[in-house]
């Protein structure tokens, strides 16, 4: 039972008892005078937590990790992980503490909350601006529909972090489906401790993928929801023009949710090769390159899963190999229903999810799109697989910007196409006659391409103005790219990329 001088606070321990050889018991740095900066209330409310008590002193506390509830082991998590490539096998959560599992299963998680036995010779803190970034961005991909982790408050500490400059200190506390990794299960197998590695997968089922217990083999198909989920995933990351900027396997979930919202971006201008990570010098997560990256951390995946899948390692091997060789199949077929649907062409039935499971459900705030009557013949992929190319070649070569093309395809579909000349000339008309003659939908083209995104400049300035202590840039910003479908007088600003003469958008890690 929960207290009432504590509503809706309860936390249990489960990962951290089920799995003490994956975490260390950990107690959050003290922060001298925390101020909460931003309360989601929505959220909290979902969670079943009272938003009045998380802005007391004691919630507060509550989401820094300085006051823990009766029930609770924080714990920062061990995982490896390959980064750009390269091979660690020992990264874990340097700077974040795992609260706990929330009533609804979910995990309570604190980013920025000081050192810990992983931190690598860093400080283990974090700054105002990095954490509002992954609060607002995190916030707008979950009301574009994508599956991602959810952020609940952002607390200025107090201590002043030093980075290239002193900044203000701050704690992320967000929530997910679980933290579990590609990189949890790499640093499981490193043990060599098969026993350890199949207790994890078991978990991972019991906790994402329940369908795959009835399976003959249950780990070959933990590994082929996990494809299938992170296949969906990275098509809704290509259909919104978002890039990650730092997929190394320790980022890739096991859910099928967007985690770590760090040198993260929206492109503007159409280009496969667009980077904006300050790190990624040679474009290993640029824009185009994240389906086939997505691929390869879900190879790491699998050369894990070998001891479980076959006693026999070549048997294992050539099942998870095949498995694998499904990923293109599943991110086009993902990324073609959502591409037809962003052109008011969508089939007659939509993509099928699995009941009951977490990471299809991903608790997001997909739009309602229609599919096509059944009386209506929708055009089959045969037909629409030319215009798609020919699109891809249009925006390509135009460069244009990918979010203001889309909208502007709306009133197009009614014969104004007006806005769509202004963007790319005469280049679009024979494509924009053919697309035409398939009697596109516009109220599915409403629902799916939005007006808003959390446009670079507009982020980088509202960070910058809420490190110096003013919010409202953040706030404004917040009413805008969480109702990113409904187009508002007032707010045409944020409808507009950055200004041609705009310097190029370079982000970090925030470390």
């Amino acid at each position: 039972m929960t207290s009432p001088e504590r509503p809706g606070v309860r936390l249990t321990d489960g990962f951290a008892r089920a799995f003490p050889e994956l975490g260390v018991p950990w107690k959050a740095a003290a922060t001298p005078e925390p101020r909460l900066l931003a309360l989601n209330e929505q959220l909290a409310a979902e969670l079943g937590l009272d938003p009045e008590y998380l802005r007391s002193d004691e919630g507060v506390r509550l989401v820094t990790g300085t006051w823990v509830p009766e029930g609770a082991t924080p714990v920062a998590q061990a995982y490896a992980g390959h980064q750009f490539g390269g091979y660690s096998p020992r990264l874990g959560d340097g700077r974040a503490l795992l609260m706990g599992e929330l009533a609804d299963g979910r995990d309570l998680h604190l980013k920025g909350s000081g050192r810990t036995p992983f931190a690598r010779g860093g400080d283990g803190l974090a700054a105002v601006g990095p954490m509002l970034r992954e609060y607002v961005i995190s916030e707008a991909m979950h009301a574009l529909g994508v599956r991602t982790t959810r952020s609940l408050a952002v607390v200025d500490t107090g201590a002043t972090v030093q980075r290239e400059t002193p900044l203000p200190g701050a704690v992320l506390a967000r929530v997910a489906a679980s933290h579990l990794r590609v990189g949890t299960f790499q640093f499981a197998r490193s043990t060599g401790d098969v026993e350890l590695l199949r207790r994890l997968a078991d978990h991972a089922i019991a906790r994402h993928h329940p369908r795959a217990a009835d399976a003959e083999n249950r780990y070959l198909e933990l590994f082929t929801a996990v494809l299938d989920a992170q296949a969906s995933l990275v098509a809704d990351w290509m259909l919104i023009g978002f890039i990650h900027g730092v997929m190394n396997t320790d980022n890739t979930t096991i859910s099928g949710e967007t985690i770590d919202y760090g040198p993260c971006a929206f492109m503007e201008g159409f280009d496969p090769a667009t980077v904006f990570s300050s790190i990624d010098t040679q474009g290993r997560y640029a824009y185009g390159n994240q389906p086939p990256i997505v691929q390869w951390n879900l190879a790491r995946f699998a050369e894990t899963l070998i001891p479980l899948v076959d006693d026999d390692e070549n048997a294992a091997v050539e099942a998870l190999t095949a498995a694998l060789g499904t990923f293109p199949a599943r991110y086009d077929r993902a990324w073609t229903e959502g591409m037809r649907r962003k052109l008011g062409l969508p089939a007659a039935l939509g993509r099928s999810e699995e009941p009951g499971d977490s990471a299809a459900q991903g608790h997001s705030a997909a739009p309602d799109v229609e599919a096509a009557p059944d009386d209506e013949a929708a055009p089959d992929d045969e037909a629409v697989a030319p215009l798609l190319d020919e699109l891809s070649r249009l925006l390509t070569a135009t460069r244009v910007d990918y979010t203001t093309f889309f909208r502007a395809l709306i009133p197009a579909a009614e014969g104004d196409t007006s806005q769509v000349r202004e963007l790319v000339g005469e280049l679009a008309d024979g494509w924009l006659r053919r697309w035409r003659e398939m009697n596109p939908s516009v109220s599915v083209m409403a629902a799916t391409n939005p007006v808003y995104i959390p446009r670079n400049h507009l982020v980088e300035e509202a960070l910058d103005a809420a490190s110096g202590g003013d919010l409202s840039l953040v706030e404004e910003l917040l009413v805008v790219v969480t109702d990113p479908y409904t187009e508002r007088p007032g707010l045409e600003r944020y409808a507009s990329p950055a200004p041609p003469d705009a310097s190029p958008h370079v982000t970090y890690c925030g470390t």
